[in-house]
């Protein structure tokens, strides 16, 4: 017996949907990617810290994302790594640079409570500064 709807020829596609959008960003995993770019540049946020550092190749940008104790359980931890790692995702194509590694570093209390579209903002900000310098 056929289920209702569906076609007598076995077509069992259903409906169609549009292909999802995955920006998929190379992640730094490495401790001395990290602590490289803990030497570079920086930018202060109410919501997080930017660490940025350019490579010197046209590889494609990295990034990697950190946060410490002092944010809270791990609970808020990965929930705030979460946050940080959307926005990046989002943001860094259109305004990051190739050859460059990115570490987003949550602060206390802010990287969780903070409204998302103040949190995008603020990054694209500090990569427009952070370039900036290198001018």
């Amino acid at each position: 017996m056929t289920p209702p709807g569906a076609s007598v020829a076995g077509d069992n596609a259903g409906p169609t949907r549009p292909p999802a959008v995955s920006l998929r960003l190379d992640v730094l995993k490495k401790r001395a990617d990290f602590l490289r770019a803990a030497r570079a540049r920086r930018f202060v946020t109410p919501a997080f810290i930017l660490q940025a550092r350019e490579r010197g190749d046209d590889a494609p940008l990295r990034v990697g994302f950190t946060c410490s104790k002092k944010v809270g359980n791990a609970v808020m931890r990965n929930r705030a790594k979460r946050r940080l790692r959307e926005i990046a995702r989002l943001t860094l194509p259109a305004h990051g640079c190739p050859g460059w590694d990115y570490v987003l570093i949550g602060r206390h209390g802010a990287t969780v409570s903070q409204s998302f579209e103040s949190m995008a903002r603020d990054l694209e900000k500090a990569l427009a500064k952070v370039h900036l310098a290198r001018q």
